[in-house]
């Protein structure tokens, strides 16, 4: 519908007022205290039509409102989003574990796009992206500006295109840039291997739909295969989150009782509480989980919970610190909105938001080596005439010694090495 020029700034106030009486009767279930800005509104319509009129290029109506619309919910937080039907669908299929792109989480900082952290077997994770670099263009346009869905909807696209990212990393002066090629990204969330006899390792790259009946499955086989597994790490290092009820089911999985996480906001059915059902799928052996700077949202929900209830040790870096929710709303249009409409809060009560999961045990991300070589190192048996041992044969008698591994895990992964041997001395001292 179009209304004469002469009459637009009323007519776009009117219909302006009009939408937010419709929307779930927004101004007729004010509360007290919470008037209609009507100032506001006048002058949101005068700039309106000050656009429509003098702007140097011909803007249509729809246009004009969905970027009002994207404006005031990312100047909300860096999580609020408007999302377009394809934008929609695009987060639909993320929750779902397969999607086209590049296998990024990211959210926004300063104005460009942040990395919270790479998806594990992803063109990003391949290219060496870190949580923390900040992605400042795309290509050759400047992500300064674009909304958050916009930038994510660009690095997206058709398995086998190529985009160049522009990224600055912390401690270095220049950008680094970064051509990627789109892929079809199928993110199995849940991997899993033993370590060492009785102690198993299990990963999860990220929160989706099936990760808790995929965890289930796979603590089921690690204990087959284990005989009965003496301990378990639980990685969950890089993992950017997901879905919250995944986390949920993750954390019952290791509790037996008790409050795993609640949310809290302002209206009644924004807050909630999450409890623990019976049975421990790993019957109360040791568990210790590994975590960092990339460990946001339902990571830091599954860390939290496990933390406060005693379960787990804790051990890494400080956690992203993502603790909020959001909730998807349909639109009738076939577009959406992504709103935050609550904070997370463990069971002792602290909030994950802007403040994170403290390790038990910090590790620091470094790398070690091994010496090249034998061990040339003097010991009793090197001494001549040396006393032998009860039982053991004379030198040269029996086997000889073996090179030193090329690689061991502490070379592969020191933090996965040191959780290793946290959790050996944990199932010792509970023996």
């Amino acid at each position: 519908m179009r209304f004469p020029r002469l009459l637009y700034g009323l007519t776009a106030l009117t219909l302006l007022g009009l939408l937010l009486v419709n929307t779930q009767g927004v101004i007729a279930q004010q509360t007290a205290g919470e008037d209609v800005p009507l100032e506001e509104l006048r002058g949101f319509a005068e700039v309106y039509e000050r656009i429509q009129r003098n702007y140097v290029e011909s803007v249509d109506d729809e246009t004009l409102v969905r970027n009002a619309i994207r404006g005031m919910l990312e100047r909300l937080d860096p999580h609020s989003a408007y999302l377009d039907a394809s934008e929609y669908q695009q987060l639909q299929e993320g929750t779902r574990g397969e999607f086209g792109g590049l296998g990024l989480e990211v959210g926004t900082r300063d104005g460009f796009v942040e990395v919270i952290a790479p998806i594990d077997g992803t063109p990003a994770d391949a290219a060496g992206i870190q949580p923390g670099d900040l992605i400042i263009r795309l290509d050759d346009q400047s992500v300064k500006g674009l909304g958050l869905q916009e930038a994510v909807s660009q690095m997206r696209g058709d398995p086998g295109t190529e985009i160049t990212l522009s990224i600055l990393r912390e401690g270095e002066d220049t950008p680094r840039e970064i051509t990627l090629e789109r892929a079809v990204i199928q993110v199995d969330s849940v991997r899993t291997r033993m370590l060492e006899p009785g102690f198993g390792y299990l990963r999860i790259s990220q929160f989706q739909s099936r990760t808790g009946e995929d965890v289930l499955e796979a603590l089921s086989d690690l204990n087959e295969e284990s005989g009965g597994l003496e301990g378990l790490v639980l990685d969950l290092r890089n993992n950017p989150g997901g879905v919250l009820d995944a986390a949920v089911d993750v954390s019952d999985a290791f509790l037996s009782t008790g409050e795993i996480v609640s949310t809290r906001g302002r209206l009644e059915r924004a807050s909630s509480r999450f409890t623990a059902t019976p049975n421990d799928a790993l019957n109360g052996a040791p568990l210790v989980v590994l975590v960092n700077a990339g460990s946001a949202s339902a990571a830091e929900i599954v860390a939290g919970a496990l933390q406060d209830h005693r379960r787990a040790v804790i051990m890494g870096e400080q956690t992203f610190g993502k603790g909020s929710v959001q909730t998807i709303m349909p639109l009738r249009s076939g577009n959406a909105v992504k709103l935050t409409t609550a904070r997370y809060y463990t069971p002792d009560g602290r909030s994950i938001q802007a403040d994170g999961i403290a390790p038990d045990v910090e590790i620091a991300n470094v790398t070690v080596s091994e010496r090249d070589g034998r061990d040339t190192r003097t010991r009793e048996s090197d001494l001549p005439g040396h006393l032998q041992r009860e039982g053991r044969p004379e030198d040269g008698e029996g086997p000889e010694a073996t090179d030193v591994p090329a690689s061991s895990l502490a070379s592969q992964d020191f933090a996965l090495a040191e959780a290793l041997n946290l959790l050996k001395g944990l199932s010792i001292l509970g023996r």
